[in-house]
């Protein structure tokens, strides 16, 4: 029989609909129970792509034995971290606490009934002991008994816990003095992480850092004219590699998660909204500055894939591609020599082998290839003899591109979660309008105004947003991110086209932030002032795998206040990097959208407003479209 799961909107959710498990979504009624029964609550936080939380599911969730046990011990709850990035984000908090370790997913939290603090945190547990880890049921067993066994020990550890969420907030507005030199401290970090060989920061497993390749490429459009500082060195290296290696799916566009090793060439097979959105802007951003034929290349294919895989016909973008299909990570995307020969005559198999690597060694398990461009077109014609000029090479590689997507295609697909989320959105209206200002390409631009128009029909409720949609249902209380991701999203399509209502969504959104998530210490919370208690009210500052929402929405503010001349805006952004100034001056590298704000503070943005027939104002628009002027925004 399903279990409650069934009737929730989450496709995370509902993949655990059918486990033995007595499972609860986070509510009242699940709450309720634990305090009247004295029960510890099982709190399982994943998502839909996450490979590990497969993995958990079939060794544990299925298992009927290892399902009674839980319903024996625990009241279950099972929350998807895209609708509650709330939850997730206090919990990953405790875990890194507890353990001094980063967490992930599935994030297995064991917490008190009455106050819901945490008593055990961990992440994925096996069904029998490897990886040097206890087996599940023998967890929940100890668990249980050290929460009935040390009550004392239990409050001691959680009144630490809420002592350090405590510490953790940002300090008053009042004690800093706002300087550049927490960006000169930003730069010198990150090229000291940087990887000359292969680009990126650090080894493996190795993620994009978007947000810090941002704040870089604006850093290396400062340089001189004609100057090639290290800036753009760092930025140039790091996106080639990406774009041609594993990271970035060789025939369908669109990037994957993040690389499991140095090089990019094995990734983690998930491809999430959120990534393509950020690496969207970058790479039309980076074209604007260098004018290389990559980028544009890589940011046409990515937006493509965007709006034919993962945007709805009502306009909203899907969240996430999973990692896995028929059971196997990555099967979907992996190819043998024998299955190309199979598909193309042998001169476009020996020229599709040559570009996408398949004419080496398995790179996959040492069985099967995952693809990379090894060489262009052009040169790999060369190499094999063929008699084909470049014109000729591309177009030869391009069918047999599309021959081998078509194949693919045939396979069993990953499964896609087609929740929308108004955040990741933002990101991607954003995304989506950046490309179609650089790229020139108005199709992108009304694929942005179509989400942008679907959020303010289906979420947007009487000045407040709402932060989830799935299945005709519009759920959840919106978190900052939604407010600030989509009200930058809006300003980026501004400058494409002008539309009233955009302005006035955006306007719509930074009002709301400030009544209802303002610190008055400086910056803002994570949740709204009428938000569920929780253990804790976060104010994240840091950049994690997207932008911290604080510092976006100062940026927004300090725009949208230039824009519209409203100074309150430009007070509580001031107001904010004052109080964000502590946490920034410690580890500024981890902080690089705050330090983006904070240029736009001590350099104050230039605004352009152009006005007049269409055919008046398309020439100044592209003139002031023309390179890269990072700090000038024009309407």
């Amino acid at each position: 029989m399903p279990n409650r799961l069934a009737q929730e909107t989450s496709p995370y959710l509902q993949q655990h609909a059918e486990n033995p498990v007595d499972w609860y979504p986070w509510s009242s009624e699940a709450l309720d129970r634990a305090r009247a029964e004295d029960k510890p609550i099982l709190l399982s936080i994943g998502y839909s792509a996450c490979h590990w939380c497969h993995v958990m599911a079939h060794e544990s969730f299925e298992d009927e034995e290892t399902a009674a046990l839980m319903n024996q011990l625990f009241v279950n709850i099972k929350v998807d971290r895209e609708e509650r990035p709330d939850l997730d984000r206090i919990y990953q908090t405790a875990h890194q606490l507890y353990t001094g370790r980063a967490g992930g997913w599935p994030l297995t939290c064991f917490l008190t009934p009455d106050d819901h603090v945490p008593i055990v945190v961990g992440t994925y547990f096996p069904k029998e002991p490897r990886y040097g880890m206890s087996p599940f049921k023998q967890v929940l067993e100890q668990v249980e008994a050290y929460y009935r066994r040390y009550p004392d020990e239990v409050e001691a550890r959680g009144a630490a816990l809420r002592e350090a969420f405590g510490r953790m907030e940002a300090g008053s507005a009042s004690a800093a003095q706002l300087s550049p030199a927490p960006i000169e401290r930003a730069r010198e970090r990150l090229a000291a992480t940087f990887d000359p060989e292969h680009g990126g920061f650090g080894g493996a497993p190795k993620f994009p850092h978007t947000t810090a390749l941002e704040l870089l490429l604006e850093l290396g459009a400062d340089e001189s004219a004609g100057a090639e500082g290290e800036e753009r060195r760092i930025v140039d290296l790091t996106l080639e590699r990406m774009a041609l290696g594993g990271l970035y799916d060789q025939l369908a566009g669109g990037f994957f998660r993040y690389s499991v090793d140095r090089s990019w060439s094995i990734p983690h097979f998930e491809k999430m909204l959120y990534d393509n959105a950020q690496l969207l802007s970058l790479y039309s951003d980076a074209y604007a500055a260098t004018r290389q034929p990559l980028y544009a290349r890589i940011a046409g294919e990515t937006a493509d894939f965007i709006v034919r895989d993962m945007q709805d016909r009502s306009g909203g973008y899907y969240s996430t591609i999973d990692a896995d299909s028929e059971g196997e990570e990555g099967k979907y995307y992996l190819w043998t020599p024998a299955e190309v020969d199979a598909l193309l005559a042998a001169p476009d198999a020996a020229l599709a082998k040559r570009v996408l690597g398949l004419d080496g060694p398995a790179n996959f398990e040492d069985r099967e290839w995952h693809l990379h461009r090894k060489l262009e077109p052009e040169a790999a014609a060369r190499q094999l003899g063929l008699r084909l000029d470049a014109e000729a090479a591309v177009a030869a590689f391009a069918a047999a591109r599309r021959t081998l997507l078509a194949a693919r295609e045939k396979r069993v697909p990953p499964g896609r979660d087609e929740k929308i989320l108004v955040s990741w959105n933002g990101l991607m209206i954003r995304g989506m309008a950046k490309a179609a200002r650089r790229l020139g390409r108005a199709d992108l631009a009304a694929s942005a105004s179509r989400a942008a128009d679907f959020i303010r029909t289906e979420l947007w409720r009487d000045g407040r947003l709402v932060a989830t949609y799935k299945d005709g249902r519009a759920r959840l209380a919106a978190y900052l991110d939604d407010y600030a991701f989509l009200a930058a999203g809006l300003l980026e399509l501004l400058e494409v086209r002008w539309r009233s209502e955009d302005l006035e969504l955006a306007v719509g959104c930074a009002d709301a932030v400030l009544a209802h998530f303002a610190d008055p210490a400086g910056g803002f919370f994570f949740t709204s002032d009428d938000h569920e208690t929780l253990i804790h009210r976060p104010k994240p500052l840091a950049d994690e795998a997207v932008p911290s929402g604080n510092a976006v929405m100062l940026r927004v503010l300090l725009e949208l206040g230039a824009l519209i001349g409203e100074q309150r805006y430009v007070e509580a952004a001031e107001k904010g990097l004052a109080a964000a100034a502590e946490s920034v001056g410690q580890y500024p590298d981890a902080h690089a959208a705050t330090l983006l704000a904070l240029a736009r503070h001590l350099e104050p943005p230039e605004i352009v407003v152009v006005r007049g027939e269409p055919s008046e104002v398309g020439p100044w628009r592209e003139l002031l479209d023309e390179g890269y002027a990072p700090r000038r925004s024009s309407f």
